[in-house]
């Protein structure tokens, strides 16, 4: 399977660099993954979107997929209570 390339927005950015860092190591790895597998298990489709949601402990990352260009965007990141805000 080829490998996808991984793209972040700004905004995606800026709240990788607001997680503490006791939790960044962990959703960097889960993130890293995505360029392997950007379907992994567990993930969810998210409705009225054409984006993907994986859970990282109390994280969430939502993520789009264009299959032709191989690419993953990371669009956001954030703790479950406030990331589909």
């Amino acid at each position: 399977m080829a490998s996808y390339r991984l793209e972040f927005t700004l905004s995606a950015v800026k709240e990788l660099e607001d997680l503490p860092r006791k939790d960044l190591a962990r959703v960097m790895g889960r993130i890293e993954g995505l360029s392997a597998n950007p379907r992994p298990l567990g993930c969810e489709k998210l409705s009225d979107q054409e984006r993907y949601r994986v859970r990282q402990g109390n994280y969430r990352i939502l993520y789009g997929v264009n299959d032709p260009q191989q690419l993953v965007t990371i669009v956001k990141i954030g703790h479950r209570r406030e990331v589909y805000r």
